[in-house]
């Protein structure tokens, strides 16, 4: 993995080392824009359309726009100056429980591996942390940026997730048309919570896949290999109005009897998720599937 920083973790007048890497990638397809009429990759170039010339690298520098065509400008050693000493260290401020976190305020995961001779305050510092089940929160400058962090134990390691601070969160009370009072009956709201029961199941990540981007990969194979490729049409699912009609709709896709909704609710093992699931989703394009395709199969990009 490739290196994105390199500092210290900061606690009282403890140090450790360590060395920042990505814990995510972006899977996504990367498409190019090509001229439609010559099949080019389309070019874009640093201009300055008041000199009406290219403009290299080291000829750019940072502004912001205080007014309508007004900007104070900045060179990079200002930027790295106002960063300050946590430029270069990811200074603890304190520890909490994680719950206390609402998952609005996590950005990105970063993983933090000792430095040099930091294996001992790294070591040291982990197992605090696992035995008290405790998070740091931090903070710490990347690329420019002041951020609020949480240091956490992942698996054995320790582990840094960018957080929003609180003024960077808009409230709730902005979005709009929300409902002010309950509108539904108590046997609607009874189905519902039997359909939650059902579906319910333990958290597994591994069966939840980028459906798209495997049509896109299986898509890309057949073109390559000059093949050709239908898209069927779209199959519109007929709207309910009724919502009553539609829990009992789902709650016989799951197999359960919706009269049981006029009885309480006992606690049972998920069954038929996966019909339930299939019922409730909305109806994607389906692509037919060709021949077997001849073409290797193409790499993934990150865009």
């Amino acid at each position: 993995m490739h290196t994105v920083w390199k500092g210290a973790i900061s606690f009282g007048l403890v140090h450790v080392p360590v060395k920042m890497f990505s814990a995510t990638e972006d899977k996504d397809i990367s498409l190019r824009m090509l001229h439609k009429k010559c099949g080019s990759n389309i070019a874009y170039v640093r201009q300055c359309p008041v000199c009406e010339t290219d403009v290299e690298w080291d000829e750019i520098i940072k502004g912001y726009e205080y007014e309508k065509g007004h900007y104070v400008t900045f060179e990079k050693e200002e930027l790295e100056a106002l960063g300050g000493e946590r430029s270069k260290s990811i200074e603890i401020l304190d520890f909490v429980a994680l719950e206390e976190i609402d998952p609005i305020y996590f950005q990105k995961t970063y993983y933090l591996s000792p430095d040099q001779a930091g294996g001992g305050a790294y070591l040291l510092l982990l197992e605090a942390m696992k035995q008290t089940g405790k998070i740091g929160i931090a903070k710490v400058s990347i690329r420019s940026k002041s951020s609020l962090a949480a240091i956490r134990v992942i698996e054995g390691c320790l582990a840094m997730e960018t957080i929003f601070y609180p003024d960077e969160i808009r409230p709730v009370t902005q979005v709009p048309n929300l409902p002010e009072k309950m509108q539904t009956s108590d046997k609607e709201l009874t189905m519902a919570k039997m359909l939650i029961e059902q579906l319910s199941t333990p958290f597994e990540p591994e069966k939840y896949t980028d459906d798209y981007r495997e049509r896109m990969l299986e898509t890309i194979q057949h073109k390559v290999a000059g093949e050709e490729v239908r898209v069927a049409p779209k199959h519109e699912q007929a709207q309910v109005l009724d919502l009553m009609a539609a829990l009992q709709a789902s709650l016989e896709a799951a197999k359960i009897p919706p009269s049981a909704a006029d009885k309480t609710p006992s606690p049972a093992k998920p069954r038929g998720k996966r019909a339930a699931a299939a019922a409730a989703a909305d109806a994607e394009p389906a692509v037919k599937k060709p021949a077997k395709p001849r073409a290797k199969k193409p790499k993934e990009t990150v865009s």
